[in-house]
């Protein structure tokens, strides 16, 4: 006991090192920095299996056969779709309101119009996932057509969740290497183990909430500049630089004026960020094509002269935001495709908290002080 009478606590920030839990969904190995899928690195499965292939896995515990995924997809596209009250509130928000604000409020929206919403059966929490994956993509796609003023789109039944998007969003069928692009894009942001907004949907969940609450606590998560944000950060960074010759000098100020060059470090990876080097393959390639070249020769020198200066990797962010560029998303909507993809995990997490649920509710120390008295409002200084 200290001489307030406390346990001798010494408090973790940001609760750095402290196991909170227990998951089969994702395992993130800073050290070393491998990123593993239900068994899965995430190496072993770029390239080889799809973004739906994924969500199976992360949700039902294993690769699904050809059967399994037909029926998944389909499912998950068939809740493709908005009540039109929901498409109604995106109209009716203020033009001026970022993206995040509007998925979050339209998620909690769609709580009011579930058939399963007060239900948190197993089989009503499946079916709600199902939902809530396909609507999440939906949200993003009908926002950004309304407020082009065109008109929403529906899914088409023959294309996989990602290029479904895709088309929802831009209005045109993807080729089939945009298509590649984006679903790996998707893939590698679907689960992070114990993140920021991962552990906030699980607190959330913890406390019997229903699911669309639990996204809720998630995206208001998400959207902070040191977790989701950061991609529209980059891109922020990368339009004030005009060519790739004046990138050192760029970065040297940034360094000068300690400012955080955003995209670069992260707070469990050591090394490089395993999902960068995928996602820096697709920033070439789509770039070259789109005749944004002097785009990916702008970010692969940032890349090089921070490494150099500060020993210090890109992370995800950094290559996120020039394929999402390349694919003609705007970049106010980064964090919101970040969101769809990690609502795979948030949702894998929340029917793992559910199935085994403690309330998570953790201590503090008190730093405040002792035996403070009453002084009549009147006679206060």
């Amino acid at each position: 006991m200290d001489a307030t009478g406390q346990e001798e606590r010494v408090p973790v920030r940001g609760l750095e090192g402290v196991v909170a839990g227990e998951t089969k969904a994702s395992y993130v190995d800073g050290a070393n920095g491998f990123l593993i899928y239900n068994g899965y690195d995430i190496h072993e499965l770029a390239d080889k299996v799809s973004f739906d292939e994924v969500v199976y896995l992360l949700w039902y515990g294993k690769l699904p056969n050809r059967k399994e995924l037909e029926a998944f997809r389909s499912r998950v596209v068939s809740e493709m779709r908005l009540p039109s009250q929901v498409i109604k509130m995106i109209e009716l928000a203020p033009p001026g309101a970022h993206p995040m604000d509007l998925l979050r409020t339209a998620v909690s929206a769609l709580s009011m119009f579930d058939p399963d919403s007060g239900n948190l059966s197993v089989e009503a929490n499946e079916r709600k996932s199902v939902r809530l994956l396909g609507q999440m993509m939906t949200i993003i796609a009908d926002m950004y057509r309304v407020r082009e003023h065109q008109p929403v789109l529906s899914a088409d039944p023959t294309l996989d969740i990602g290029p479904n998007f895709l088309y929802m969003f831009r209005g045109r069928m993807p080729d089939e290497e945009e298509a590649s692009a984006f679903e790996e894009l998707l893939l590698l942001h679907a689960d992070h183990g114990f993140n920021a907004s991962t552990f906030a949907a699980r607190v959330t969940a913890s406390t019997l909430a229903d699911m669309h609450a639990t996204l809720t606590s998630a995206l208001g998560t998400l959207k902070g500049s040191l977790h989701g944000g950061a991609n529209e950060r980059v891109m922020e960074m990368l339009e004030e630089i005009d060519h790739v010759d004046m990138v050192d000098s760029y970065i040297e100020g940034m360094l000068n004026d300690g400012q955080r060059i955003m995209g670069f470090g992260h707070r469990v990876y050591k090394v490089e960020d395993p999902r960068a080097r995928h996602l820096r393959e697709w920033s070439e390639v789509l770039c070259h094509r789109a005749d944004m070249a002097h785009f990916h020769d702008i970010f692969h020198r940032i890349e090089q002269v921070v490494l150099k200066k500060k020993g210090i990797y890109p992370n995800v962010d950094f290559y996120s935001a020039s394929v999402q560029h390349a694919l003609g998303i705007p970049r106010e909507y980064f964090t919101t495709i970040f969101s769809a993809a990690r609502t795979a995990g948030w949702l894998a997490h929340a029917m793992e908290q559910y199935a085994d649920n403690r309330l998570i509710r953790p201590t503090s120390r008190y730093i405040g002080a002792w035996n403070q008295k009453v002084v009549p409002i009147g006679q206060r200084s």
